[in-house]
């Protein structure tokens, strides 16, 4: 199987970025200058089971005939020329912008398969991006960070949709292994000071691998450990304890803060490390609240159960606690364990591997559309102005948190408690317990606006 990609996009998105990671090895310069690169670079490519000839070009901007820039342009011209699908990349933190949509009509021109891929997505701030992107006319965006190796399982799958004949398995070869098995669960341990993470990552390696004690604050830097778990690779990122901002004045403090804050912002799931001793002070909230804003899948590790004096249906009234005080994760695992001893450390990892699964759960649209017409039906949306809100239809434009958008005649208008009301249905509907569940509004186009009426 052999075919040629090229990386198109405007200047500054991550193209030079991307194709490293494809390559494997840092053939083009990067910088957070646009216009680094000028002439178009070739590489050897490979995802997956995939092998492939891949081109790195210049950023496509408007020029003047004869400048630096147009001659860039043509370069960029031909290798769409050259290749056989094109990856059209755009920055999800950006939105779609004006250019964008200038130079979509070029690729969509060029008449070759085209990926719509939306780097720069990790983290909430990129949600947006991503959903604005549908409106380049390309269908559904793939969702990565080329920076961070995240979401290239789904480049797979969308290249060899978009190629079907090129990345055709030969006769009587097994399907492959997913791209996504191929690469470690990120998870990162978090929480306030001395609760217990670096001996948790000690006792899920086997080895006593970081520097563990009874004073907190030992741990500075978000270390990054890699292992494996009933066949799963992992890699773990031990965090620095995380305590009130209004406590936190060292400079090295706040460098470590902010090392953790960046492994919350890349992780796939994240341990709210919480100490059974002092369980649920407003800082644990807060951390909770923190990686569901950031769209993580959480899991709460509660340490050092072994050292309390649990009575009986302890656990049961810890869980009906944590759903109050985060009810916007509802069902969120709770799990009780000692990581010294190590018990209830399968239990914990389990329960990683199940949130993990949902965070990736995407429901078929049909299935979407019977839930809300069985919604509006049991709980119409209330009428404003003397006006009942039409609800038109829902779809998951992507997984990684679950993320739904609603189509209506009037968004904005639509009240925040009928939206909650959504979102918890689509959660017991559809079994999406303890993740972020995100629900955009979208207002539905009408083809009459601005349009004078005829007398």
């Amino acid at each position: 199987m052999s075919f040629t990609v090229a990386i198109v996009g405007r200047p500054n998105v991550g193209k030079s970025t991307l194709f490293n990671r494809l390559v494997g090895r840092r053939l083009a310069l990067v910088d957070d200058r646009p216009g680094v690169t000028r002439d178009r670079r070739e590489g050897e490519g490979r995802l997956g089971d995939l092998s492939f000839k891949v081109i790195d070009t210049a950023g496509l901007e408007d020029a003047a005939r004869e400048s630096l820039s147009a001659r860039m342009q043509t370069q960029t011209a031909t290798a769409i020329a050259q290749a056989d699908a094109v990856l059209f990349l755009v920055d999800a933190r950006a939105g779609a912008t004006g250019a964008d949509r200038a130079f979509a009509d070029l690729v969509r021109k060029s008449g070759k398969p085209a990926i719509l891929v939306a780097n720069k997505s990790e983290g909430r701030a990129g949600e947006a991006g991503v959903l604005e992107s549908y409106a380049l006319g390309f269908g559904e965006p793939v969702a990565i960070s080329a920076e961070h190796g995240e979401g290239l399982a789904d480049l797979y799958e969308a290249l060899r949709a978009a190629l079907p004949e090129a990345t055709a398995l030969p006769a009587g070869e097994a399907e492959p292994i997913a791209a996504a098995e191929q690469h470690p669960i990120r998870i990162a341990i978090v929480g306030r000071p001395n609760t217990g993470k670096s001996t948790l990552i000690n006792r899920l390696l086997g080895e006593e691998r970081l520097l563990t004690g009874p004073e907190a604050g030992i741990t500075r830097d978000a270390i990054a450990v890699d292992g494996t778990w009933q066949g799963h690779l992992l890699r773990i990122h031990d965090t620095a304890g995380l305590r009130r901002r209004a406590r936190i004045e060292d400079k090295l403090e706040k460098l470590s803060v902010a090392d953790a804050l960046n492994a919350i912002r890349f992780a796939e799931v994240v341990i709210v490390l919480i100490d059974a001793e002092t369980p649920f002070e407003d800082q644990d909230t807060r951390i909770a609240d923190l990686v569901e804003r950031e769209g993580r899948a959480i899991v709460i590790g509660v340490n050092k159960w072994d050292l309390i004096d649990a009575e009986p249906g302890a656990l049961s009234r810890l869980r009906t606690q944590v759903d109050r005080m985060l009810p916007q994760v509802k069902g969120v695992p709770v799990v009780v364990l000692s990581a010294k001893s190590g018990a209830g450390v399968d239990r914990l990892m389990a329960a990683v591997m199940e949130a993990h699964a949902v965070w990736n759960r995407r429901v078929p649209t049909a299935a979407l559309n019977r839930f809300l017409a069985q919604a509006v039906a049991a709980n119409p949306p209330p009428a404003i102005s003397g006006r009942r809100l039409r609800l038109d239809y829902i779809t998951q434009p992507k997984a990684r948190p679950p993320t739904f958008v609603l189509f209506s005649s009037r968004a904005n208008a639509l009240p925040e408690t009928y939206r909650r009301y959504l979102v918890n249905g689509l959660r017991e509907n559809f079994d999406l317990p303890g993740t972020p569940v995100r629900l955009t509004l979208r207002a539905k186009h009408n083809p009459y606006a601005g349009k004078k009426r005829r007398r």
